[in-house]
């Protein structure tokens, strides 16, 4: 069985920069969409290119949510001096099947509430 390396020592400081750098091209992508839509089709209205804004809109603030929930975990794994990722990952692979696959069905089932909640927040 090949073992991932998830304990890598992570400088705060690229990670830092790594979500300002996520979150500043969501930002510049966000007007752009609508420049985007109207050199696509002349004939757009003003309202059309406002729908693509605001799916872009939802999608930035989902991953956001996803970012700052990854951030806020680690340092909450850290601070509480819960066992390492690794470890973590050998002892799910240890479940049985099923129940493997149902912690997979609710990830993700947590992932799309998480995307539709936010869509649904700024509609």
């Amino acid at each position: 069985m090949k073992t991932i390396g998830l304990n890598k020592p992570v400088d705060p400081g690229m990670e830092i920069l790594k979500v300002v750098l996520l979150f500043v091209i969501l930002v510049l992508l966000w007007p752009l969409v609508q420049r985007m839509v109207q050199h696509i089709d002349e004939t757009a209205g003003y309202v059309d290119p406002s729908i693509w804004i605001v799916i872009m809109l939802a999608m930035i603030c989902f991953m956001g949510m996803i970012g700052l929930s990854w951030w806020l975990l680690k340092r909450f794994w850290m601070a509480l001096g819960l066992p390492s990722l690794g470890g973590m990952v050998l002892q799910f692979n240890e479940l049985l099947l099923w129940q493997q696959l149902g912690f997979y069905f609710a990830s993700f089932a947590l992932l799309l509430l998480a995307g539709v909640g936010c869509l649904a927040a700024i509609c």
